[in-house]
């Protein structure tokens, strides 16, 4: 059933951390300490191996990087996708 409700995606989002810990020079340990998770699943975001991210997690990681979600993810079109 739940193979029959996925859509086909025609991009992906980046978290665009490494940008985020260079501007504001912190390690990503330092990072994962103040958001509260692992460092192994701060890699896993890093890396953008993530299915799924909590809003809250999202919410953590803007208030350690005083920046916004839009600072962190990005939408990348894979190639030859259509663009509406």
């Amino acid at each position: 059933m739940e193979e029959e409700l996925r859509e086909e995606l025609n991009g992906n989002i980046v978290f665009n951390i490494d940008v985020m810990l260079a501007k504001r020079k912190m390690s990503v340990g330092e990072l994962a300490n103040r958001v509260g998770i692992t460092l192994a699943n701060m890699s896993i975001l890093k890396t953008g191996k993530a299915k799924a991210v909590k809003v809250s997690t999202l919410a953590k990681l803007c208030e350690a990087l005083d920046c916004q979600p839009g600072d962190l993810l990005e939408y990348v079109p894979n190639a030859g996708s259509p663009r509406d």
